[in-house]
């Protein structure tokens, strides 16, 4: 069981006692949301959360009350609701996504068929802004906004370095060749960054093909994604591996897949200008 809550990281206490039973709540409202689908039953909650199973039904029909889950078929069973969703419209995120990303996004889900991320670059690490695959119905993952990719291993971190320019990429390497982990140990070994961007630039699009070892059984494409002379992020579609074939990737998805980050480019230049 959870005794102790932390709800910042380094904050001094405030005048305050932190409400025990509100942390738990969002504590479970976060592991509904890594569940497939935003669907669990009590038990596998409490087991996730390390919550009596007691407390967590207690929990969840309050969360029920107030329209944030629902049940389930199964009898325990709970998934969450489009009131989480509404939680987060006071959130103002950077308005070229909100208002140029996001509906061609959507919109380009028939056409790629697999979901995909937008993402932008943060401290070395890309960063999933926008997602389609609340929409896709091929997708198989879930909760990826906020998720953080490794550049050297993903196909958006492989694009976006193909993509900067000297004195942004300089500066990048800088920072990343001073970890003691095996991203600063990529960072150290120039000549295989080197042959990556190399043939990246050469083939038009970045590729992995389950080289991240969080996600073996995955791979993906990506291109960046500029406004004028920004380079703003990277657009990728994700898939299993082995079940899109080279020809297809070539042929059928990357020119997609540029299509949709030049679209995305030239809507967001309003909203960067302004």
């Amino acid at each position: 069981m959870i005794t102790t809550v932390h709800t910042g990281m380094g904050l001094p206490e405030g005048p305050h006692k932190e409400v025990r039973g509100l942390a738990r709540g969002i504590q479970l409202l976060r592991a509904l949301n890594r569940s497939p689908g935003g669907i669990a039953t009590t038990t596998q909650l409490a087991n996730a959360c390390g919550i009596h199973r007691t407390t967590v039904k207690r929990l969840l029909e309050t969360l029920r009350a107030e329209g944030l889950v629902r049940h389930g078929e199964r009898d325990g069973q709970y998934y969450l609701t489009f009131g989480v969703r509404r939680l987060s419209e006071g959130f103002e995120d950077e308005s070229w996504i909100l208002e140029a990303a996001t509906p061609l996004m959507h919109a380009s889900v028939k056409e790629l068929l697999w979901p995909c991320d937008l993402t932008t670059m943060e401290a070395g690490f890309m960063v999933v802004r926008e997602s389609t695959h609340r929409w896709s119905s091929l997708s198989q993952h879930h909760a990826m906004i906020g998720q953080k990719m490794p550049m050297f291993v993903t196909a958006a971190g492989r694009a976006y370095l193909a993509a900067c320019q000297d004195e942004e990429f300089e500066a990048l390497m800088a920072i990343l060749r001073k970890r003691a982990d095996w991203i600063g140990e990529w960072a150290r070994d120039k000549a295989r960054i080197g042959k990556m961007v190399r043939e990246t630039r050469r083939r038009g699009f970045a590729i992995n093909t389950g080289e991240w070892v969080t996600e073996p059984h995955f791979g993906g494409i990506a291109v960046p994604v500029h406004s004028g002379n920004t380079l703003l992020g990277a657009v990728s579609i994700i898939f299993p591996i082995n079940v899109v074939s080279g020809k297809d990737l070539r042929e059928r998805f990357a020119p997609r897949l540029v299509k949709l980050a030049s679209a995305i480019g030239k809507h967001s230049q309003p909203w960067l200008e302004s």
